[in-house]
């Protein structure tokens, strides 16, 4: 294991847990503990396992130096598979849930035994909620509801108004689609119409979760301007439900050995579980969510399977959608879970250039993106072909971005002056910089540092150095407070009170919160964040920065994450090399759980 330790292939973790293992087994073969580093690497990276018949062309590094790896002294894939099957003590082969070894070797595939496990009853459990019999329904009233609630000129058979009913109909039900296509509104409806069909007069409990706190916020928010247009009895019913933290509603126990309250033996008491932004939720985690709803109940996962999935092992959403969304304008086929699945396809949020080139990046094709970008169907979308280093002296070619960012700088320090929090709010979510590392020559750090510069130079009395909560700071949330209701990625700016105090100001429904800089524990300056960060969140202005092709993060999912964070203008600055990378390479993440479902 030294030369793909000293490669970066291997860190110094995944080689000592795989001698442990190897040690307890008593097994000795150099292949087998190169085997067992690597599944321990897998999930650590994003992978549910390690293919060993395709690790030698797929591995990277996590070095900063380019590595030939294919020089590595790679095993031979057949004697490596035979080495591992004659290490009984160690290694489990097939897929027979009787044998509980430290790994589970299917094919080429090498699971440790818990992601193997958890990947199976995933899919067993979402199969068995999608082949339940469908709910018994009032079938004039979800008629008439769905004639109420569809907008003037929505068509009856519209794929929000066929998710509404599959929702009502159906125990499983998936609502994918990408910014602005209407998942939230679809949400609202299903709320209404679950209410109306209560025929005993109980109305139905319904959880609203995400899987973090910020998206949970806005997943309330979001409902919650949604109620107006419902009727009275759904109205309340939908103003009144509170949205939390899936860790939250199955009860977190960092104490205790089943860590969740909720599981298969104490089961939710909700009759509807819904769960949005789905994409970030790992395998372990939707594992504890599906087993904790009662078998009578609804669950609705709500998300868009083509943004950023979660930074734990598993890719669930795309691997529950599969290949619905290959072609989601065409009617359900038979088989349970295909009729569960519904792809909203339409985008209200933007049009124009920004969806066409949103819709390039998710078919994969770069010559279709580079001319999107070449020439845009309309202004909206400009292209700086240009490397993204941060440096003390960016590149003229930049100064769309610096204009921009010196912009919304000036109108938010204008309004944190004259102590308007709400204008000073929307200024700052008016433009924002985003890339996809946090440190390093192309991170959100140096950027930051940059684009100080830039604000120090054009705005009269701006100093970041005055102090820590100076006036105009812009402030990003980096640790969940629940007693201030304010999330990891929330973003707020520090105001001008009165007797020369301050408060930061952060936005919730609407209306400005303000807080003493002092009641505030884990803040960052937002001048530039990172994509993952911004995942959820909407910009007027968004100018996304590409780092270099190694990059090992650069993929189509980034881009696609970076681009539909802009709602009416967008910046993309990268060489033409980094956009054929990022729309080449799709975050393949080692899973077999959409093969279980689906095959």
């Amino acid at each position: 294991m030294r030369a793909f330790n000293e490669a970066g292939v291997l860190a110094a973790a995944d080689v000592h847990v795989a001698r442990r293992l190897a040690a307890l087994a008593a097994a000795d073969d150099p292949d087998v503990l190169l085997a067992v580093a690597l599944a321990v690497r897998a999930p650590r990276l994003g992978h549910v396992f390690v293919d060993l018949a395709t690790i030698a062309r797929r591995a990277t590094t996590e070095g900063e130096e380019a590595v030939d790896l294919s020089a590595l002294p790679w095993p031979a894939v057949p004697a490596w598979l035979d080495a591992l099957g004659a290490c009984p003590a160690l290694v489990a082969v097939g897929e027979d849930a009787g044998e509980r070894l430290p790994l589970r070797l299917v094919g080429t595939h090498l699971y440790l035994d818990r992601y193997w496990r958890e990947e199976q009853r995933i899919a067993a459990d979402l199969r068995g909620f999608a082949a339940r019999e469908p709910e018994l329904v009032n079938a004039a009233l979800l008629d008439d509801g769905l004639d109420r609630l569809r907008w003037p000129d929505e068509p009856a058979d519209s794929a929000q108004v066929r998710a509404a009913r599959t929702a009502v109909h159906r125990r499983f039900t998936v609502v994918a689609g990408g910014p602005g296509t209407g998942k939230t509104t679809t949400v609202a409806r299903i709320v209404a119409l679950l209410h109306e069909q209560a025929a005993d007069g109980r109305p139905p409990l319904i959880a609203l979760a995400a899987p973090t706190g910020k998206a949970a916020a806005r997943l309330e928010e979001s409902l919650h301007e949604q109620a107006p247009d419902l009727d009275t009895e759904a109205r309340d019913a939908l103003l009144a439900t509170c949205a939390t933290t899936l860790h939250r509603l199955l009860g977190w126990r960092p104490d205790s050995h089943s860590r969740f309250r909720h599981h298969r033996g104490n089961r939710l008491p909700h009759d509807v579980v819904i769960v949005d932004e789905t994409s970030m939720v790992s395998l372990s985690l939707m594992g504890r969510l599906v087993e904790a709803v009662r078998p009578d109940a609804r669950l609705i996962l709500v998300g868009d399977p083509d943004q950023l999935t979660s930074v734990e092992a598993g890719a669930v959403l795309g691997d529950v959608v599969g290949p619905a969304a290959e072609d989601p304008g065409a009617p359900p086929v038979d088989g349970a879970l295909r009729d569960a699945v519904v792809v909203l396809d339409t985008t209200h949020r933007f049009g124009g250039a920004i969806a066409d080139l949103a819709a390039a990046i998710r078919s994969g094709d770069p010559d279709a993106v580079l001319a999107r970008l070449a020439e845009p169907a309309d202004p909206s979308v400009r292209w700086i072909p240009l490397d993204a280093q941060a440096g003390p002296d960016p590149d003229p070619l930049l100064a769309p971005v610096r204009d921009a960012a010196v912009a919304a700088g000036r109108a938010v320090l204008d309004a944190a002056r004259a102590g308007d929090p709400r204008a000073a709010l929307a200024a700052l979510g008016s433009f924002r910089v985003l890339t996809a590392h946090r440190r390093g020559p192309y991170g959100a750090t140096p950027w930051m540092w940059t684009i100080e510069r830039w604000l120090t130079d054009a705005l009269d009395g701006f100093d970041p150095r005055a102090g820590e909560w100076y006036v105009g700071r812009p402030l990003l949330v980096t640790e969940n407070d629940h007693s201030l209701r304010l999330y990891n990625g929330d973003t707020g700016v520090v105001i001008a009170g009165a007797q020369d105090r301050v408060t930061a100001a952060f936005e919730r429904r609407g209306e400005a919160l303000e807080f003493s800089p002092t009641r505030l524990s884990a803040i960052d300056t937002v001048y530039a964040m990172t994509i993952h960060k911004a995942q959820g969140s909407q910009f007027d202005t968004a100018a996304v920065l590409l780092p270099g092709t190694d990059s090992p993060i650069l993929t189509r999912e980034l881009l696609y994450t970076g681009v539909t964070r802009a709602s009416q203008q967008l910046v993309v600055v990268g060489t033409e090399e980094a956009v054929r990378g990022a729309v080449s390479r799709p975050a393949a993440r080692a899973s077999a759980l959409r093969e279980r479902l689906w095959d």
